[in-house]
């Protein structure tokens, strides 16, 4: 069963005022993985108070296409600047980053993307398809932690919280089939878990953490659930 993901990070002697330098240092190393231009900038900025049951102090959402080239707004730097312009130790600061990840598009995306029907003599070409996978854009939030927010969540969700959203991209468990999982999908899974070490381990280089932990929702280890996924081939 698909589940949230998360990457923690702890600062050694983390003081409340480095947050910001701290953001920008992480989302520098995504934007460094993530390769496409849509992943050097950022998607959307919003601050939250108190907890995530409140509604955002500050939101800004950043057009990030050809019309981006001439403003610098959404480049890592400014963005966290003027996000983080008013610090309060109650608030939550979250940059939303994107990354491309392989994703598999099934008979019935090849339909819903053509205007086909099912019954149409091109659907019936296309059912005949094995699966496609394509490098599709996919959000990570990226979130620091005031020291009193959330009740000082900060000491379980780290002082920077990086949220992958699904595992499904890593694990494809209700995804794909097992019957399914033929050589390239096999590929292309490893090829998303590449992009998802290659981050974690750039930020334990170079952002100074003093620890780290990539964890789920449900408390189930990510390396496990691949591990029984493969394991039920054989």
């Amino acid at each position: 069963m698909a589940d949230q993901l998360y990457l923690s990070l702890w600062f050694p002697n983390f003081r409340f005022e480095a947050l910001p330098a701290a953001m920008v240092s992480v989302l520098r190393q995504f934007a460094l993985i993530s390769g496409g231009p849509e992943g050097k900038r950022v998607a959307a900025a919003s601050v939250y108070p108190i907890s995530f049951t409140e509604s955002p102090t500050y939101q800004r959402i950043y057009v990030n296409d050809d019309r981006a080239e001439d403003s610098e707004a959404s480049i890592i730097e400014n963005a966290v600047a003027e996000a983080t312009e008013q610090l309060h130790d109650d608030m939550a600061y979250e940059f939303e980053m994107k990354w491309k990840l392989w994703t598999p598009l099934h008979d019935d995306d090849f339909h819903n993307r053509l205007d086909l029907g099912p019954d149409s003599e091109s659907a019936a070409a296309f059912g005949r398809l094995d699966t496609t996978w394509k490098l599709q854009p996919a959000t990570v939030r990226i979130l620091g932690f005031g020291p009193n927010f959330d009740d000082a969540s900060y000491g379980q969700n780290g002082h920077i919280r990086i949220d992958f959203g699904l595992d499904t991209p890593w694990i494809m468990d209700d995804t794909v089939e097992d019957t399914e999982l033929d050589e390239v999908a096999q590929k292309r899974i490893q090829q998303n878990i590449e992009m998802l070490l290659a981050f974690t381990l750039s930020v334990e280089k170079h952002c100074g953490i003093s620890s780290r932990l990539l964890w789920t929702e449900s408390g189930e280890p990510l390396a496990e659930k691949l591990i029984a996924r493969l394991q039920r081939l054989n």
